[in-house]
């Protein structure tokens, strides 16, 4: 039996708001649509993960209140294993996200209630779960000090470690040193390593720089483009993999790691597993909302079986 995949991060109620344009400060505008579900990078991942076929437990904290509802419901549909931690001091995370009409681009601010509590103790209470895992993900949603004790537990265990460096933030060596792979997008990559990624070569020269810090791989995610995964030894770029016509980005690179550690998870060669990946986020695009978003592993498996 595969070992279960677990995931550390965050969930938050995602408040959607689909509008022709951003407004300025100071003024309203009417917006075209409304949409309450569930998000947070952490939470994403985790249902693209098991939707896609993975065992996958979460690890996270939830304040007592409606929006907690809506998280364990979405786990539960999804087939999720939560690890919660109740804290009736806090709330349950929210996040703003405007949609642009008429690209489907996205602008985001996160509020994680809760999640921002989580600590290095929540790591260390799952210890035994995190040493039992075949992959372990997590981002930067919440405290890094959390993800650090979770990449520490995982990497002395021999598990294969996954950070998705997510919003962008600085980062030392030590800790990237941790990461098996690094899978950050053109934004954060360029964030981490203050050098821009508009084109593959430039991709390229971001990554040999995070590989000189330490990381083991890199897979830079590069939107309609695909993805560029490199390492010490060989560099591949896997072109997107297209499902139809993009309706919105939103979910797309936690779609990504969610389908990527599920590959991983079973043994998969690593650019099989970045293909699959691409296959999540290529169905994700297609559809609105961020978990609901999240494709079957029939779904995928059919999709890569056209290519």
């Amino acid at each position: 039996m595969t070992k279960p995949i677990v995931i550390l991060g965050i969930f938050v109620a995602d408040t959607a708001y689909r509008a022709e344009r951003m407004p300025k400060m100071g003024e309203t505008i009417l917006g075209r649509s409304f949409v309450l579900g569930p998000g947070g990078k952490g939470s994403n991942q985790s249902v693209a993960a098991a939707m896609a076929g993975g065992r996958t437990h979460f690890i996270t904290r939830l304040g007592k209140d409606d929006f907690a509802a809506i998280a364990r419901s979405t786990w539960e549909k999804a087939g999720v294993r939560p690890e919660v931690s109740e804290d009736g001091e806090s709330y349950t995370g929210a996040a703003f996200i405007f949609l642009e009409e008429a690209t489907g681009n996205n602008a985001i601010i996160v509020s994680p209630g809760a999640a921002a509590r989580i600590s290095a103790q929540d790591l260390e209470e799952r210890a035994d779960l995190i040493r039992g895992a075949s992959v372990f993900v997590t981002q930067l949603e919440q405290p890094i000090e959390a993800a650090r004790a979770g990449l520490k537990i995982a990497r002395a265990a021999g598990v294969t470690t996954i950070l998705n460096p997510a919003p962008a933030a600085a980062l030392d060596d030590a800790l990237l040193a941790l990461c098996d792979y690094l899978t950050p997008n053109e934004s954060e990559a360029e964030g981490l390593t203050g050098l821009p990624v508009t084109t593959l070569a430039e991709a390229e020269a971001a990554a040999d720089a995070l590989l000189a810090r330490g990381v083991g791989a890199v897979i830079i995610t590069l939107g309609s483009n695909g993805a560029l995964y490199r390492d010490k030894t060989r560099s591949v770029h896997v072109p997107v993999i297209s499902a139809g016509p993009v309706v919105e980005t939103t979910g797309a690179g936690d779609a990504f790691n969610g389908g990527f550690a599920v590959a991983l998870s079973e043994g998969r060669d690593v650019v099989e597993a970045v293909r699959f990946g691409c296959a999540t986020a290529g169905i994700s695009v297609t559809r609105p909302g961020t978990a609901p978003s999240m494709p079957s592993r029939a779904e995928i498996d059919a999709l890569l079986a056209r290519q």
